[in-house]
């Protein structure tokens, strides 16, 4: 199996630390409101990388962190006049909602930074003890960017090129550097805080990935992935701390997914084409976005656009329904030996099966993985009827089930039922037309369209669809 590391920026044999087992820690989320698309992406990615290797046969540990102290959170707690704790603990519960919508595994482990503290004070109080940390006078602690020799190795940045950008920065109150890097800083009003050996305050951001995964993956781990915009600084960040004081390569494997854009552009509030996950499951069955998301290279820049999910929803419609129609046949056909006929269909099968794990195999080429699945589709289609066997049948079906298992596809289809709220809006708007009260009927339609119910004035009453 090959991947393709960051830090040597190559693909390389797969080879992990202890035979059979992957220890994997992917950065998840800050937690201060709905988590958008963009935070879908490695969500999705990293799921599906970590059902492959358990398709495999490896026991995947699988930490991904929930970041719960944070400016961004503290300042939305501010503003509602709520603690903290409050914000956090409301869009973990918000953000695990949708990770189930996507189908994305829970972790092995999900830890938070605010339970883990104590390990935090414990790796600076190392990395002062080696001489790679310093507390200034107003109690913050600061990282010596300059003594660890290897500093930008995973960037691939020098410090004479990090020094040049800096040239017009000033440094700052006892800073030695204007390169080093806060691993504690102290409290301000209003804000959560914790005691310890140089001041009342809270951890840096990078700190707290370094620890979790030590806790509860070791010194050394197999895997640490993300976005690609975490490589620097944080996952840089990340191995100076963790190197320095573990005094053991942090990662042997550095996996970053490529960026998302929204109809070409960068996705920003301020361009108006930010969405947020939830926003998006108004529209869409959120496995469409996870099928949308695996239809290309986990490294490649991906356009989000409502054609591309329009395409990616009919995608998944015709594999969704080979499945059913293959599941309807079953009760039907012969329980006999397959035919010579059928062998060959048989020995198909495993050539596709074969060319989707070559494709996994190659840096997790999801998009080829999904052409093979397409393919498998076709000869399902075209190859097994009412008159084959039910050894063929079963084994076409089960084959597509276990393959879209590993890529987190559902195959069962959905049933089509209304909620009691869209009832009551369709009844209601029922009345308004026999009131004739046209525009409140124009209303509760435009409702209904929104939320992605389409209806059909008959003459056999209301019909309606799903856009």
């Amino acid at each position: 199996m090959k991947v393709f590391n960051t830090l040597s920026r190559r693909k390389e044999e797969f080879v992990p630390l202890e035979p059979g087992k992957v220890r994997m820690y992917v950065c998840g989320p800050t937690v201060y409101n709905f988590i958008h698309i963009g935070n879908a992406r490695p969500m999705i990615v990293f799921d599906t990388v970590r059902r492959y290797f358990e398709y495999k046969g490896y026991d995947v540990n699988y930490v991904s962190n929930f970041t719960d102290v944070d400016d961004k959170i503290i300042n939305k707690a501010i503003e509602e006049g709520v603690d903290a704790s409050v914000i956090s603990e409301r869009y973990i519960a918000e953000c695990k909602k949708d990770m189930e919508g996507m189908n994305v595994k829970p972790a092995t482990t999900h830890p938070l930074a605010t339970e883990e503290i104590h390990g935090m004070l414990k790796m600076i109080e190392t990395l002062i003890e080696k001489g790679y940390a310093y507390k200034a006078e107003d109690g913050t602690v600061y990282y010596r960017t300059r003594k660890f020799k290897d500093y930008g190795k995973l960037s691939h940045k020098n410090l004479e090129d990090l020094q040049a950008g800096h040239r017009e920065i000033k440094v700052v109150g006892e800073k030695e550097d204007e390169l080093d890097f806060v691993l504690w800083k102290p409290k301000k009003d209003g804000e959560p805080y914790w005691e310890s050996p140089w001041c009342d305050g809270r951890p840096g951001w990078h700190i707290e990935c370094s620890v979790m995964a030590k806790h509860y993956l070791g010194d050394e781990i197999d895997i640490h992935a993300g976005g690609e915009d975490l490589i620097f600084p944080h996952h840089e960040n990340e191995i100076a701390q963790s190197e320095a004081a573990n005094g053991k390569e942090f990662a042997k494997y550095w996996m970053h997914n490529a960026f998302l854009n929204i109809d070409n552009r960068k996705m920003s509030k301020s361009l108006g084409n930010f969405f947020t996950v939830r926003e998006i499951s108004e529209k869409y069955d959120l496995q469409v976005l996870r099928f949308f998301m695996l239809s290309a290279h986990y490294r490649s820049p991906l356009n989000f656009s409502a054609e591309l999910m329009e395409a990616s929803k009919n995608g998944l419609v015709r594999i969704l329904t080979a499945v059913e129609r293959l599941g309807e046949l079953l009760p039907s056909v012969a329980d006999k030996e397959m035919t010579e006929e059928e062998l060959g269909v048989q020995s198909q099968v495993k050539e596709l099966v074969a060319k989707y794990e070559a494709s996994m195999e190659d840096d997790f080429n999801t998009a080829d993985a999904i052409s093979a699945v397409f393919e498998l589709v076709k000869l399902a289609n075209t190859s097994v009827d009412e008159k084959s066997s039910k050894a063929l049948v079963e084994s076409v079906k089960t084959t597509v089930e276990r393959l879209c298992d590993v890529l987190g596809i559902i195959t069962e289809k959905k049933e089509e039922l209304l909620d009691a709220d869209i009832e009551a809006l369709i009844e209601e708007r029922q009345q308004a037309r026999k009131d004739k009260n046209f525009a409140r009927a124009d209303e509760i339609r435009d409702t209904l369209a929104a939320k992605g119910i389409l209806l059909k004035d008959t003459r056999e009453g209301v019909k309606w669809t799903r856009a």
